[in-house]
């Protein structure tokens, strides 16, 4: 099961790469998600889950600005590779399964990614502009981290 959340963690960080591992730092931070004694103990720190929560409200923000590049261009999809891992691996470290959870966060970026880039611009075809699809997804992503992490707890 945790494997498989890890993944689905990867898929929310293809979708908004900072709202999956914000979601993930509050979980530790909070005692949801138990990862104090491995490599990744510095996701609940004190400050992290505050530092990564500012940059999901800001890509929240800047994504639906018109000059923002597209989540496929090489930086973004590796950011969203890195934020997949991350997630996927504090998920799968607090079941001592770190380097199942870090691949499964990585595939399930690699699907968020081009699965919620082709979801996104048929929805923006069908209202006829982007930003109620870049909405819709904004929404699917917040939901589906808290709805992850809740499972996780």
């Amino acid at each position: 099961m945790m494997i498989f959340l890890a993944l689905l963690i990867g898929v929310i960080a293809g979708l908004r790469a900072m709202t999956a591992p914000a979601a993930i730092t509050w979980a530790a931070s909070l005692g949801w998600l138990d990862v104090s004694q491995t490599p990744l103990a510095f996701i609940g720190y004190k400050w992290t889950p505050l530092i990564l929560t500012v940059l999901a409200l800001g890509e929240l923000i800047t994504d639906k600005l018109p000059g923002t590049p597209s989540r496929k261009v090489p930086v973004q999809f590796g950011t969203r590779l890195a934020s997949g891992a991350l997630s996927g691996a504090a998920i799968g470290a607090s079941a001592g399964l770190l380097a199942f959870g870090l691949v499964a966060g990585i595939v399930g970026a690699i699907i968020g990614t081009y699965g919620g880039a082709a979801v996104r611009a048929r929805l923006a075809t069908s209202f006829g502009r982007d930003l109620p699809a870049a909405l819709i997804e904004d929404a699917v992503a917040v939901v589906g981290a808290l709805l992850i992490v809740a499972a996780v707890s």
